[in-house]
């Protein structure tokens, strides 16, 4: 099809009136668009300067997309793309891209960057070859742009992965410098200047985001870049043509080159001028940019802050990139004195003005509270943000040079408090005294910590933060309820004081302004943490949850939920009458956030992240009635919405929180209700498609429908929910490319199973092994093969003779046992044992050999006897002195929190300045080699893995009740009695230390008995009381 016809088709898929004709052109390009040349004749559409620029935007955006579906065939599939058609197209549009309309050009930007990232360097190797040819011909700004695409494609790429980003620095730098320097020189330079400069700028960024490329190694060849970027940063931007408007002028050209290399000059001082951060190799590099560049920037730097100071204009990108640089000189002490004697000007005449609250604030504040409040608490505002930048700047000079600027700085706080206490109402001023609490506020830990400072925190509040919740200006009362949670968990001498500030919190929960709403909810928070005594909120609750979900239905923000979250883990049950309540609300604002998260605006996560925090709300209150189970029939309905929709595809974003209410209600519901098992089959269908990574997540609700709804997962054949779990277990267990760490759960369910429902399954106690040995051949991790080894122990325990039998079939059952009584006997170096570290892992053995055991002298072969027996007095020890261990530990961890209030951390403790940043604390260095040691005497040990602390034993099991030296000494008396030969010569082959560690399990197990018949004594005692 020529161009022109397919021009007409593009046209009219996508500007047609007629929805028809669309449709009927949106087919003709599905049914064209794999055909030979098809990609080529798009391109030219796109490039041709004399169609409709509306045909070459739609061919443009069906360029790219089909490039972005198609240009990678996916795994397994054969490529949609000619290779010459692709050789063509990479030729094409390296030749037109710099020609295009800018709004073209950013689509095909897109399309190179899919192409590059994708083929360079094999299948594009002569890409580097064009670039630098054109960087010295006629398309510089085109070499430029494809070369920018390139870099990025490596600017987070380690090691190995960025080497071929050397050659490109190495082969296109001297000319990249060649171009910049020419362009610095130019008089009355061009918006398209700056355009080409700050394109260089990025392409600089890229190559030495991670590390510095060699050839900068060199001092004229480094010296050379920095004297360029020192006179970008330097020169005054020309003042024709800037915009007026601030939203444009922010974005002017000029101003981002200036952002571009304030960036730069950051990331080489932060990265690889300091000294202490260098690898020995790159010291002298550190050494050379200390002592020739750092300082020049630094003055650089002030110069540009004086002109704020004066009242010129500067970004607030660059007031942040600028206040980071100072930040980071502040701990370098011959930074530090170079900045010394600026300090004062900087702080009261540039930082504190940040600091207040300003026109555009106000503007916002009163043509859009909706944005005021998204901004101020969005974090990724915070990282551009001057203000935040210069409380930074604030608490680092506190923190690292206290002494001389401390004290200093709160006096000059005082001063504005009392300027504003003795100014006329009329002529408060009002927005220094934000600033001034915003201050006060962000120094709160120091503060707190500080004489005489900390005697005086509760006065201050009194006096100066208590009278703005009833000022005019609605910032001021914002600012007090904020500055109120700051200082909430303090020791107030008098608790009236502390009630005072909680009803002003309160009563800003109903505050006219939203953006004080939303600070008195976040500080209400802090006030309940806080609080000792309930009873003052109590009778408050109501009305509490009543204007938090007002303001819920008004703000999506994830902080919300949590302060919820708070109120309910404070009251625990005392939230039962309201849990329906909240969990309707919640709902209704999770699919609110949903709603709004599915907008236009892909770079706004508030939405998503009020979603998560919504549904984090509810699995607190779910936590909080697990004692009152009849409460989950109310509630499961309200959430089963949710549950269904979101454990699909769709949820991939809260897949995990959803799981956990899923886990709640399955745990804690009187029964499983048949719209709850409705859930099964999509978790399985997810953890096949997409969600294994969530399999452990998944593992809890599986667990729960098994042992709680034993029943039905035996009975129900649709679905058919034993063919569904050994249909995904055995589809895992055979993928020898899934890791085993992954593949963690599946032999835990089939213990899940096999203890759960003994007797009842025995069709699949055969498939359940065969996948078991198969991966336990291949098994690489220990603690993997630890749990291998356990589902076989649980066959055992299943139904050893049915078990052993079919080892023997496959003839490997002497082979099995002799690989699991090693791995009970292997030790690591340190003489712990390096298997079955776990209580549960050693539990299941003791009840698998101890089957085996129980089996009639013609079925165990008479030479493993023996073995098996002393196998399990050393594993019945190693799990009496575990279980002591445990007890112990949780006896030692209750008194360390019984002893909480009288610890004092070395912060609160500390209230001197460390004046030499530089040296370390003498005893700060022993503890860290004291934790160094403990953490070698785990690496030393051959097999160290986050595994053998990852005990199940919360989840409940059927073998729970079952005690293992009770059942083992109930085996060997029964052995005593019906074949007293075979236990005569089994006890005549026991070693002395065998005998020891028989009579000690036999004393234990005594001991065991008469603790199990007292409790049970005790139950029935306390039963007939109760009755």
């Amino acid at each position: 099809m020529d161009p022109s016809r397919l021009a007409v088709i593009i046209a009219a898929a996508a500007c047609s009136p007629n929805p028809n004709d669309r449709k009927a052109a949106e087919q003709s390009l599905d049914q064209i668009q794999h055909t030979p040349q098809h990609l080529i004749r798009v391109l030219q559409i796109v490039v041709d300067g004399g169609c409709d620029p509306a045909v070459r935007q739609a061919a443009c955006i069906h360029f790219k997309n089909f490039i972005a579906k198609h240009w990678v065939p996916h795994s397994g599939d054969q490529s949609k793309i000619l290779p010459s058609d692709k050789n063509v197209v990479r030729d094409q549009i390296l030749v037109y891209v710099s020609q295009l309309p800018p709004i073209l050009r950013v689509q095909m930007g897109e399309c190179l960057k899919t192409m590059i990232y994708a083929d360079y360097p094999e299948q594009w190797p002569h890409l580097l070859d064009w670039v630098k040819h054109n960087l010295q011909d006629q398309q510089v700004y085109g070499a430029l742009f494809v070369l920018r695409i390139l870099s990025s494609k490596y600017e987070f790429k380690s090691d190995e992965d960025r080497a071929p980003i050397y050659r490109v620095v190495e082969e296109t730098f001297p000319h990249l410098l060649n171009i910049f320097n020419k362009l610095i020189h130019i008089e009355n330079p061009s918006l398209e200047v700056a355009d080409h400069i700050k394109l260089i700028c990025k392409i600089f960024w890229s190559c030495i985001y991670l590390e510095l490329p060699r050839p900068l190694f060199d001092p004229t060849f480094f010296n050379a870049w920095m004297v360029l970027f020192l006179n970008i940063l330097e020169r005054p931007v020309p003042v024709e043509g800037q915009p007026e408007d601030p939203e444009l002028r922010k974005s002017w050209g000029w101003w981002k080159t200036k952002k571009w290399v304030a960036h730069i000059l950051n990331r080489l001082y932060t990265r690889f001028g300091d000294m202490k951060l260098q690898n020995p190799d790159n010291k002298a590099f550190a050494q050379m940019f200390q002592i020739n560049y750092a300082a020049k920037i630094l003055e650089c730097h002030l110069k540009l802050l004086n002109a704020i100071r004066i009242g010129d204009y500067l970004p607030d990108r660059v007031i942040n990139l600028i206040l980071q640089y100072l930040s980071n000189s502040i701990p370098k002490n011959s930074m530090y004195s170079l900045l010394q004697p600026h300090l004062d000007v900087l702080l009261f005449e540039v930082i504190f003005p940040l600091m207040c609250f300003n026109d555009n604030d106000q503007m916002l504040w009163e043509e859009d509270p909706h944005e005021y409040v998204r901004k101020g608490y969005d974090i990724i505002e915070d990282l551009y943000s001057p203000r935040t930048a210069s409380m930074d700047f604030v608490t680092e000079l506190v923190r690292k040079r206290g002494k001389d600027n401390f004290p200093k700085f709160i006096q000059f706080i005082v001063g504005t408090f009392t300027r504003y206490d003795e100014a006329p109402l009329e002529q408060k001023p009002y927005r220094q005294k934000d600033g001034a609490l915003l201050a006060v506020g962000t120094l709160c830990d120091k503060l707190r910590q500080t004489e005489p400072y900390k005697s005086e925190l509760e006065n201050m509040l009194v006096r100066h933060v208590f009278p703005e919740f009833s000022s005019p200006a609605g910032h001021l009362r914002a600012k007090a309820a904020w500055v109120a949670g700051q200082y909430a968990n303090i020791n107030f001498s008098d608790q009236t004081n502390f009630s005072k500030a909680l009803h002003c919190v309160i009563s800003g929960m109903r505050d006219p302004e939203l953006p004080v709403r939303v600070d008195s909810v976040f500080a209400l928070r802090s006030f309940i943490e806080a609080c000792k005594n309930l009873d003052e909120i109590r009778p408050l609750l109501p009305q509490l949850l009543d204007e938090f979900f007002k303001l819920m239905n008004e703000v999506e923000n994830e902080d919300l939920a949590f302060t919820l979250e708070t109120i309910v883990y404070k009251f625990g049950e005392e939230i039962s009458p309201y849990a329906l309540g909240l969990c309707q609300n919640l709902a209704s604002a999770f699919w609110r956030c949903i709603d709004s998260d599915n907008g236009d605006d892909e770079t706004d996560d508030t939405g998503a992240l009020a979603a998560v925090g919504c549904l984090r709300a509810i699995s607190t209150i779910l936590e909080s009635i697990s004692s009152l189970p009849h409460l989950y029939g109310q509630i499961e309905p309200q959430l089963l919405p949710i549950m269904r929709k979101m454990l699909t595809t769709d949820g991939q974003d809260v897949f995990e929180e959803v799981l956990e209410i899923v886990s709640y209600i399955t745990t804690f519901s009187p029964t499983i209700s048949m719209e709850m098992w409705s859930l099964w089959p999509l978790m399985m269908q997810g953890l096949v498609d997409w969600a294994i990574d969530f399999f452990p997540n998944i593992l809890v609700p599986l667990h729960n429908y098994i042992t709680r709804g034993t029943e039905r997962y035996l009975t129900c054949k649709e679905p058919d929910y034993q063919q569904s779990l050994w249909s995904v277990v055995s589809l895992f267990m055979a993928n020898k490319n899934i890791d085993e760490s992954d593949l963690v759960p599946a032999p835990k369910l089939i213990g899940i199973v096999l203890q759960t429902c003994k007797g009842q399954v025995d069709m699949w106690v055969e498939p359940y092994l065969r996948i078991t040995l198969d991966r336990l051949r291949g098994a690489e991790k220990s603690s993997f093969k630890c749990l291998l080894i356990e589902v076989i122990a649980n066959t055992f325990y299943y139904n050893a003779p049915l078990a052993l039998g079919i080892l023997q079939r496959f003839g490997v059952a002497t082979e099995i046992l002799t690989i699991w009584l090693r791995m009970l006997q292997e030790k690591k170096k340190s003489g712990v044992h390096a298997n079955f570290k776990r209580e549960h892992g050693k539990k299941v053995c003791i009840l698998g050999l101890t089957s085996l055991l129980c089996l009639p002298a013609g079925q165990l072969p008479g030479e493993v006897l023996p073995p098996v027996f002393r196998a399990l007095l050393e594993l019945l020890v190693a799990y009496k002195d575990q279980l002591t261990e445990a007890a112990k530990a949780e006896e030692e961890e209750d008194e360390d929190d019984d002893n909480m209030d009288d610890f004092q951390t070395d912060d609160e403790d500390d209230e001197g300045d460390d004046e030499n940043p530089d040296e370390t604390d003498g005893s700060t260095l022993r503890k860290l080699a004291a934790q160094a040691k403990d953490f070698r005497s785990y690496s030393d040990d051959d097999d160290f893995s986050d595994d053998d602390f990852s005990d199940d034993e919360e989840l409940d099991t059927p073998i729970d009740e079952v005690d293992p030296f009770i059942l083992f000494m109930d085996a060997v008396t029964a052995m005593q009695a019906s074949d007293s030969l075979r236990f005569q010569s089994l006890t005549q082959t026991l070693d002395p230390h065998y005998q020891g560690l028989a009579n000690n399990i036999a004393q234990h197990t005594e001991q065991r008995r008469a603790e199990i018949q007292k409790e049970q004594l005790e139950k029935q005692s306390s039963t007939t009381a109760a009755s």
